[in-house]
């Protein structure tokens, strides 16, 4: 058995994590009363509460109305400052060495911000929350362009404007269904153009063709969820241990070691997997698929990355050896430059690794 401690002393490597899904509830609370919005509760804990339940209610409404309430609270420079901050300071208590955090700039410009100023917003909050982390952590962000709307490559110029001042990559999300990211394939090839990293959410709430084409398309660094890529996989789930026979997709992810950005706990909320036990992680992971385990969105799923380790660690008995493996994986498959990524796997997770198994 793995101690609560150990989990949480552990070096994990963060991938995926929202920005406006992380915020903790007392902040949300005080920010909501300086602007003057309102909260569906009035208690911090109470208030807490209610993301978690609203995301796990299987409203669609109910589950963007949480959003509402977090991007709404963060609308300054001050404001963003702050979470950034927090965001960071909360990740590094929790053992989180690397983290690469993405928010949406386009949605955070009501107050009268410029494009520019929420990401410097953000890096001064990182920078903040990184001087005062009780744990060293190194943080940096991912730009992330909103699907349904027409900014994508606006996005994408500022975040190849801004790579040498802490932003590593791009994204898209939102709604996959009636959205593919062939629609902003013009921003995809002006990042290649320019040698820029990239990831797009695909393979959550759309199947295999929006993994297809985040790949092969779009030519995608990694896959924001990607759990959908179990469909491209034949098996008898009443025989655990094979055969398998990969599909010609899912043979190129793993074959190609494209990431796998897995969200467990948000993938249940969204209805991407029933229960961790049957989460597609567990058979991806047999199958040595290039699988890493992060977030979403802390906030509405009520969780953390030791959190997520130790619902995975009862549903498929994993240990620390399975954890490092998480970790390395997600290291390699950091949007950080190699040398920084090797010393981070060779300085930080290794040894910790190599004492405590």
């Amino acid at each position: 058995m793995i101690s609560p401690e150990q989990l949480n002393a552990a070096p994990k490597v963060l991938l995926h994590d929202h920005l406006d899904g992380g915020l903790r509830p007392a902040t949300v609370l005080e920010l909501a009363g300086e602007i003057g919005h309102r909260l569906p509760r009035t208690d911090a804990g109470e208030l807490g509460e209610w993301f978690v339940e609203s995301a796990d209610s299987g409203s669609l409404e109910r589950y963007l109305e949480t959003f509402d309430h977090t991007v709404a609270v963060m609308q300054t420079a001050e404001a963003i400052t702050r979470v950034a901050s927090e965001c960071v300071q909360d990740l590094a208590a929790d053992g989180v060495v690397y983290a690469e955090v993405r928010y949406a700039p386009e949605q955070h410009l009501t107050g009268g911000l410029t494009l520019e100023q929420v990401v410097d917003a953000v890096r001064a909050g990182f920078e903040h929350g990184m001087a005062q982390a009780e744990r060293p952590i190194v943080a940096r962000q991912l730009l992330t362009a909103m699907r349904h709307k027409a900014r994508s490559m606006e996005i994408a110029e500022l975040a190849v404007a801004y790579r040498d001042a802490g932003v590593v990559g791009f994204d898209i999300a939102g709604a996959e269904a009636g959205y593919p990211p062939t629609r902003h394939l013009d921003a995809f090839e002006y990042l290649q153009r320019e040698n820029a990293h990239f990831t797009i959410h695909a393979g959550e709430a759309f199947g295999l063709p929006s993994i297809w084409q985040a790949i092969q398309w779009c030519g995608a660094d990694r896959l924001g969820h990607g759990v959908r890529i179990i469909d491209d996989i034949g098996y008898d789930p009443a025989t655990p241990d094979g055969p398998f026979e990969l599909g010609r997709l899912a043979a190129y992810v793993r074959d190609r070691r494209i990431p796998l950005e897995m969200c467990p706990s948000s993938n249940l909320q969204t209805g991407a997997a029933e229960s961790i036990a049957q989460h597609p992680i567990g058979l991806l992971a047999k199958l040595r698929f290039r699988v890493t385990v992060n977030t979403d969105n802390r906030l509405m799923s009520g969780t953390s990355m030791s959190r997520e380790l130790a619902l995975l660690a009862e549903a498929f008995d994993y240990d620390l050896t399975d954890f490092r493996w998480f970790a390395i994986n997600a290291m390699k498959s950091a949007f950080l430059p190699f040398d920084e990524r090797l010393a981070i796997i060779d300085d930080v997770i290794k040894p910790w690794y190599r004492q405590n198994i």
